[in-house]
């Protein structure tokens, strides 16, 4: 674990390296999807059975990757009374905070031309859950729900095939309204999303984690299709002064430490008393966590404690950072609040730690990492709409704008674009 003061020399190659992409999309992984993607595109549901059993170890025709109406049924027949409340009471707290987020269609007219905006959802969004030993259902959550809230016609989820599918996953998706879920996961299953094959449809967005192979697939057929982010190692910055509690601080740090051995979490403070309490109770939390190899490695590889000068350089700090999650662990978090410009989601004082972020509050824990909170917002239900610009002008302002669209078409050689108005102003007056 790193120990800096903001005033020493060494803190700005710090700040030089936090602000390095976290992910390698290294040549040799994209060199091997390249082959995969020309598979899927060219032998469909061919390709994707044999790299489900190439990679995961299970053989699958294409009418095994559609999940049947029993296994939904037997998922959700598994959840307890209490489970399916949590769950249901979750998705609809999800939905609540995103409807608020919906766009209208609107018409505007002034100086005799109608200008305006066509709102409408995307089609159709393929969500990817990761398989293997996790369970993700809040992934499940906040992936879908925001799409629902949007208005997307039809979303379809893909996941990795195991012996027995997670119950918690695959009944989420159903409470989630998913219509169809595929067993079918890695690179693979991002390039049938994108591309399409004879059993799985082409979606025209692509949400969801997954690992690098992943990952470094969705980049690939960013163009072809939208996706959500090309998501790196989770992160969380908490910004504290003397009134935090030094225990609760570190539990919140080891939270995002469990993720991975990649992790970053990083305390801000300008309490130096703080930072020695932090330092201090850390190795004793990590002792009794259930991930405690996973949780000190990324400690000690990427954790940072940060002394500042007061909270004021602490804010502007974390606002270089722009971290993914940002706790305001502060005497009165609102009154610095409107000083934060770049972070994934706020945290506000000593009652707000991130996990009621990740599963409970409302907005999706789909975030933007590696310091992109500087230019990319969570995902939400704006991230499932299309804005149309809709035009139209009338005769007046035709003849009254001809000069000024000749001006621009001629000094960039565009000749047929004025002209393109102004013959339509000769029939007019003709």
């Amino acid at each position: 674990m790193q120990i800096f003061d903001s005033k020493r020399d060494d803190f700005k190659e710090f700040l030089k390296k936090r602000r390095l992409k976290q992910v390698d999309f290294t040549d040799k992984i994209q060199q091997e999807l390249k082959i995969i993607r020309l598979d899927i595109m060219e032998k469909g549901d061919e390709a994707l059975s044999f790299y489900t059993e190439k990679f995961d170890k299970i053989k699958l025709s294409p009418a095994d990757f559609l999940i049947t109406n029993n296994e939904r049924d037997r998922a959700l027949n598994s959840l307890n009374k209490e489970e399916r409340t949590i769950i249901e009471k979750t998705i609809e707290r999800v939905y609540d905070y995103h409807s608020k987020q919906r766009l209208q269609t609107w018409l505007s007219h002034d100086d005799s031309i109608i200008t305006g905006q066509l709102i409408s959802p995307l089609n159709r969004v393929g969500v990817y859950v990761p398989g293997g030993k996790a369970s993700y259902p809040s992934s499940v959550i906040m992936n879908a729900v925001p799409a629902k809230a949007a208005g997307v016609k039809e979303i379809i989820m893909v996941t990795p095939p195991t012996e027995k599918l997670n119950d918690y996953v695959i009944a989420a998706a159903v409470l989630c309204g998913i219509g169809k879920i595929y067993g079918v996961g890695g690179p693979q299953a991002i390039f049938a999303l994108a591309y399409g094959t004879n059993t799985i449809p082409q979606v025209d967005k692509i949400v969801g984690p997954g690992n690098i192979y992943v990952a470094t697939a969705k980049r690939m057929v960013y163009g072809d299709v939208d996706i959500d982010m090309i998501a790196g190692p989770s992160e969380i910055a908490i910004i504290c002064d003397e009134f935090a509690d030094p225990e609760l601080v570190a539990i919140d740090m080891l939270s995002q430490a469990e993720h991975d051995e990649m992790a970053v979490s990083t305390l801000i403070s300008s309490s130096a008393k703080l930072i020695e309490e932090v330092e201090h109770v850390l190795p004793g939390l990590i002792k009794k966590e259930d991930r405690k190899d996973i949780i000190e490695k990324s400690i000690n590889s990427n954790a940072s404690l940060v002394l500042t000068a007061s909270v004021n350089e602490s804010i502007e700090l974390a606002n270089e950072l722009a971290p993914e999650h940002l706790e305001l662990y502060i005497k009165d978090p609102f009154e610095k609040l409107f000083l934060i410009k770049n972070a994934g989601a706020v945290f506000l004082g000593g009652n707000t730690p991130e996990a009621i972020g990740d599963y409970v509050a409302g907005p999706s824990h789909v975030l933007p990492t590696g310091g992109t909170a500087r230019f990319f917002s969570p995902l939400d239900t704006l991230s499932f709409l299309k804005r149309t610009s809709v035009i139209s002008s009338s005769k007046e302002f035709l003849a009254k704008k001809a000069k000024d669209v000749a001006f621009f078409s001629n000094i960039e050689g565009l000749n047929a674009h004025g002209e393109s108005v102004s013959f339509r102003v000769k029939k007019i007056n003709n």
